[in-house]
């Protein structure tokens, strides 16, 4: 399925597709500054467009994100088009539909490649789709950049041109509660005994192996990291309770509730595969009215989560890779975008508040055009050492914050944020020192 990037300023169908796209003013002049005559063209009309590919689960059981992602991509590389492109030329989005299939989104990557002639490719979402698409793109020395696909078993692979646009590895995760709980409550309150329950999942299962120490292990390596003791060892918190459910197809909530009821921690972990299991599991919760001092869900950040749960999220504590009140600066079309610039272009293009889901991909984006225009290239070698010559000093700037990396392809000295619901509102309440507006932990949580 291709979608050729459409004009700007087309209008979307009310199904989705295409959007009207409206820039704040100050965007507007601050791209064309530097223009010698605003009646020019905004790109050469000769010259061949860039064309960018991304494989996106569009359906099936990752479609909620995979289409926020899309929406994420089209937005960035329609404010590139309207800023006059870059290097002389559009940028030309060709996005297919993998189905949350492996196999199909592995075929799509190498048509994209081989078939469609794509100068760069974006990464698609989910550990489980980038784990085996990341050996395909890494073999035609293709720039990888990874909007969703933390599962450290990714990056040990000693890939060489893939680059997360995420905080931190799926490892790592638990560092953010961790924080919270060692630095915003006080030590004779601490939760003493904790269930952790969690989707068999790429992304789920590395964040639990954070927390109870484990070994990562690749199949015919060996032991890749040994997390030992783990983030509730390091807190004194007992694992009263582990349990894991399957991949897909699970329905059992209530029985895994009331398994949780019998453990009586006083921290609930629920590291689920999606914000529809965030729900499920949040209210088979509140159905038996479990009611722990701290509920911290990997998933729930999303509107989806509210929806579902209502004033039931009260209390609620998510990691998250953004948050609409974190003031990030960054560029896009050579000129500084805003976390706040690309909150206002997003809710004009499409009438509704961005969540993290949209904020990846479009910080990608952002990366990614500042390395072309950081090379003045598309070869995708010159790209990969551009951005594995970026520095904290040095960084690439996103509405997610600066990032460089490391040998692996992982940020440098990158921390998740941490989130609450409060008040029908997800407000940010750690780390506590670096930016304004930051909430006092709701601790305990309300009472279901």
């Amino acid at each position: 399925m291709k979608r050729a990037q459409e004009a700007p300023n087309a209008e979307r169908t009310a199904a989705g597709r295409l959007l009207p796209l409206q820039l704040s003013a100050a965007f507007v002049v601050g791209a064309l500054a530097g223009a010698t005559a605003l009646v020019q063209p905004a790109y050469a009309q000769d010259a061949e467009p860039i064309r960018v590919g991304a494989s996106l689960p569009l359906t099936g059981n990752f479609s909620v994100s995979g289409e926020k992602h899309e929406q994420g991509y089209q937005l960035c590389v329609d404010l590139i088009n309207q800023a006059g492109g870059v290097l002389g030329r559009k940028v030309e989005l060709i996005i297919s539909d993998n189905r949350s299939d492996t196999e199909t989104a592995i075929n799509q990557y190498e048509r994209l490649i081989n078939v469609e002639d794509a100068d760069i490719v974006f990464g698609t979402f989910s550990s489980k789709l980038t784990f085996p698409v990341s050996s395909v793109v890494e073999r035609y020395g293709m720039v990888h950049p990874v909007p969703a696909g933390g599962a450290l078993r990714i990056w040990e692979q000693g890939l060489k041109h893939a680059f997360y646009f995420q905080q931190n590895a799926a490892e790592l995760v638990g560092t953010g509660l961790r924080g919270v709980l060692r630095d915003l409550v006080d030590e004779a309150g601490r939760p003493k005994t904790a269930a952790l329950v969690h989707a068999d999942d790429f992304f789920a299962n590395g964040i639990a192996a954070g927390f109870l120490g484990g070994k990562v292990e690749e199949p015919g390596k060996g032991v890749i990291a040994d997390l030992a003791p783990g983030y509730l060892a390091e807190l004194d918190i007992e694992v009263v309770m582990e349990e894991r459910w399957p991949e897909e197809g699970f329905s059992d909530w209530l029985n895994l509730a009331n398994s949780i009821k019998q453990a009586n921690p006083d921290l609930v972990i629920g590291l689920t595969a999606s914000a529809e299991e965030a729900v499920q599991l949040s209210r088979a919760l509140q159905t038996l009215k479990v009611n722990p001092g701290v509920l911290y869900l990997s998933q729930g950040t999303q509107a989806e989560f509210l929806e579902g749960m209502g004033e039931a999220s009260e209390g609620v504590i998510v990691h998250t890779s953004w948050h609409p009140a974190v003031p990030f600066k960054g560029e896009l079309a050579g000129e500084p975008f805003s976390n706040q610039d690309f909150i206002a272009a997003f809710e004009d293009a499409y009438n509704y508040t961005p969540d993290e889901d949209s904020a990846i991909p479009f910080a990608l984006c952002q990366g990614v055009e500042q390395a072309i225009r950081g090379t003045e290239s598309t070869d995708n070698q010159k790209l990969s050492e551009w951005l594995h010559a970026r520095t904290p000093e040095e960084p690439v700037r996103t509405v997610l914050g600066p990032f460089s990396w490391d040998e692996r392809g992982l940020p440098k000295d990158r921390t998740f944020l941490m989130a609450q619901w409060q008040d029908g509102e997800l407000r940010f309440i750690y780390p506590t020192n670096e930016f304004e507006g930051v909430a006092e932990l709701q601790f305990p949580k309300p009472e279901w």
